[in-house]
């Protein structure tokens, strides 16, 4: 198996995507710490389907955007589990309003949640892969944060954020053994993107070469890449899962 004796944390990963890299890195023998706000039925869920795979799995109730919240985890993963070999930054949240109309609180939230956490949790790591002289660090960008959006700045501008926040990384971290990249999915059908109305669905899907919207086992298989040896010369780098929208 591709993660055998690895342990990845991944932040707010009870549902969507988050969950789903969970799902496919601990189908290759990776061991689990993730994150999200609250042990709620869904944090619950993914922890029953996680163990049934036979791996070590931990949640952790934090809010990502915390520096220090950020920093107790990654020490008690340290001590849950002995080491720590991959991080995918996924806590994300949308406040999608036109650039006119959004309010100072809708821009500082999405700011935090989705920039200041891979900050954050980036930060906590990178002395304990230093000291192993590994390590892949994964953050989840998006297709808006190479090309922009309509009602999305705020949320336009983290992902673009992202983007520049890997490649600093990627050359800094470098000569330790440590690799940074970003996934930039496109339409991918999680939970909320269904719930849209159908004609919705059907003019995003319009807009995509491939007919289609991406299913988030389309980012994990990106995820594992990353997270994997097969990566090994990979770094600084925005892979875009889009179906060719971009």
């Amino acid at each position: 198996m591709m993660l055998s004796e690895k342990t990845a944390l991944i932040t707010g990963a009870a549902r969507g995507i988050g969950k789903q890299i969970a799902l496919t890195f601990a189908r290759e023998g990776a061991n689990i710490a993730f994150t999200d706000l609250e042990l709620n039925e869904q944090a619950q869920q993914t922890c029953d389907e996680l163990t049934a795979l036979g791996v070590k799995v931990r949640f952790y109730a934090s809010d990502a955007s915390d520096f220090e919240a950020a920093h107790t985890v990654v020490n008690q993963v340290i001590e849950d589990f002995g080491r720590l070999d991959i991080l995918v930054n996924n806590a994300g949240i949308t406040r999608d309003t036109l650039l006119m109309r959004m309010t100072e609180q809708m821009w500082d939230s999405v700011i935090q949640v989705n920039l200041k956490s891979a900050f954050n949790f980036t930060h906590a790591v990178t002395p304990v892969m230093m000291r192993q002289r590994s390590g892949s660090i994964i953050s989840l960008s998006s297709v808006v944060g190479i090309n922009g959006n309509p009602g999305q700045a705020n949320y336009a501008a983290s992902k673009a954020g992202i983007i520049a926040l890997t490649k600093t990384v990627a050359k800094e971290l470098g000569s330790r053994g440590i690799r940074a990249n970003a996934i930039a999915p496109g339409f991918i059908l999680t939970d909320m993107t269904k719930a849209l109305p159908e004609e919705t669905l059907k003019s995003f899907v319009s807009l995509i070469p491939m007919k289609r919207g991406g299913e988030p086992e389309e980012v994990a298989k990106v995820a594992l890449f990353l997270a994997s040896d097969l990566s090994s010369y990979v770094s600084g780098q925005v892979i875009q899962v889009n179906g060719a929208m971009a």
